[in-house]
């Protein structure tokens, strides 16, 4: 006896808790004729759109797609309900998608709905095209809490802090994603001091922190200059340990970083030992942590930690150990560590690896041999790589080597000081006064300043 569409529209709007499920209700709406019922296009839609919403629910987002495709032919007209998800369907796997569909739902007259706009604006902000994301935020009569934060967000991502403001301070009601917005903005934009002052604000006003909040505040504080960042931060674990807030990886991670780069590694290992759950990430941050102050055996042995607990190193894991490695002039060991990481590890070289390897070669001298692997790479060479190169010219006083390399940076990088001081005091040492001189007023001709220099007494 056939089922009857409104036992399976009831079935779906369930949430199958397996995708098979949804196949298996999806063949008894196709075989059974349900999708093809004429002068019942409401309960047409109805099922299509619960389809879409469940295939998307299991990150089947193609399939979510061509299910609309499949309503268009047979006729069922799409809602307000149906674009949210195909919209949402297209920002994770197909984005030029997006403008169709906007196209579509304008057609359809559905253009008005405020979830339709959210959806809408949310894509646009999420592929950076801000005059899209701005023009329909432009054109919606009742800005929701959920389009405010998109739009701050979008903001935020293209370096628009002023307008970001704007809109937060203009909001009646603001949530904790709004809050967050902002003082991620401030991270991402590296306006550290005023993400912590957001911050401080935010807890004035009682609003509740999340994990994503933590984690950019404790990101900011680990990118302070001075004492400041750690101050601020033991604030922030001595609150979340009074209020017994759930540490979770991210921000257990956050807290390891923000340690590390302090020197606090007492602090760094007691973070990470308390925690019941270590992903990559953490390892990779104590790893970090004990590499750049100065206990690279360690660090090594957390590396191999990592392999015993059956986890999968990954890119950052094999920076940081590389990075212990060049500290440590452990040639041998890095040099077979960076030839196992494709064969053995599945994980592909990207710049920063190679430029940890002219660093490791750099380091012990081996500046031939540093120049030649630079001269091996399967890609151009960028700053970070070039950087690491000048800088071992520069210790082991290799002037021709600095000259050629300095030379490329600088075109590289016109406005950074400190290509030029390198270059300069790398002459200046090897006593060729008329080239450091002429670096010197190359700097000055250029508009270029040099960083002022600070320490600080403890």
């Amino acid at each position: 006896m056939p089922r009857s569409s409104e036992l399976l529209l009831q079935l779906l709007q369930r949430f199958p808790k397996h995708p098979n499920q949804v196949q298996q209700i999806h063949c008894l709406l196709i075989t059974e004729g349900h999708l093809l019922l004429r002068n019942r296009k409401w309960k047409n839609t109805l099922l299509f759109n619960a389809l879409i919403r469940t295939h998307l629910g299991f990150g089947q987002t193609r399939k979510s797609l061509l299910l609309f495709a499949r309503m268009l032919l047979h006729r069922a007209p799409p809602n307000g309900h149906t674009f949210p998800s195909l919209i949402k369907s297209a920002s994770s796997s197909l984005p030029s998608l997006g403008p169709p569909l906007h196209a579509q739902a304008l057609k359809r007259g559905v253009l008005r709905d405020p979830f339709v706009q959210t959806s809408l604006l949310s894509f646009y902000a999420e592929c950076g095209n801000l005059r899209s994301a701005r023009k329909v935020f432009e054109e919606m009569s009742e800005r929701c809490v959920v389009a405010c934060n998109a739009m701050i967000d979008a903001f935020c991502k293209n370096g628009d802090m002023g307008s970001a403001l704007c809109i937060f301070e203009g909001m009646i009601k603001r949530d904790v994603v709004s809050w967050t917005s902002v003082v991620n903005g401030f991270r991402m934009n590296r306006r550290f001091c005023e993400a912590v002052r957001v911050f401080g604000s935010m807890m004035s006003c009682s609003v509740k922190p999340n994990e994503a909040t933590y984690v950019s505040v404790l990101s900011s504080c680990a990118s302070l200059d001075g004492w400041g960042g750690i101050y601020i931060g033991k604030q922030i674990h001595g609150h979340i340990l009074r209020n017994e807030i759930h540490l979770s990886v991210f921000m257990g991670t956050a807290f390891i970083d923000l340690y590390g780069k302090s020197g606090l590694l007492n602090a760094a290992k007691n973070v990470f030992d308390g925690m019941v759950v270590k992903e990559t990430c953490c390892w990779n941050a104590m790893i970090s942590a004990l590499s750049s102050n100065g206990r690279e055996k360690e660090a090594l042995d957390f590396f191999e930690r990592i392999k015993m607990e059956g986890l999968q190193p990954n890119e950052v894991t094999f920076v940081a150990v590389l990075t212990a490695c060049a500290r440590g002039k452990l040639v041998e060991f890095g040099l077979e560590l960076f030839r196992s990481m494709l064969n053995d590890f599945g994980v592909v070289p990207v710049m920063e690896h190679y430029g940890c390897v002219v660093d490791l070669l750099g380091r012990a001298g081996l500046l031939r041999e540093a120049a030649e692997f630079v001269q091996s790479m399967p890609f151009e060479p960028d700053a970070s790589v070039l950087g690491a190169l000048l800088g071992a010219s520069k210790i082991h006083g290799t002037t021709e080597l600095g000259n050629e390399v300095g030379q490329k940076l600088i075109d590289m990088q016109p406005q950074h000081s400190g290509r030029y001081v390198v270059l300069s005091n790398i002459n200046a040492a090897t006593q060729r006064w008329n080239r450091a001189a002429y670096l010197r007023k190359m700097m000055l001709n250029a508009g270029v300043q040099k960083t002022l220099a600070y320490s600080v007494i403890t």
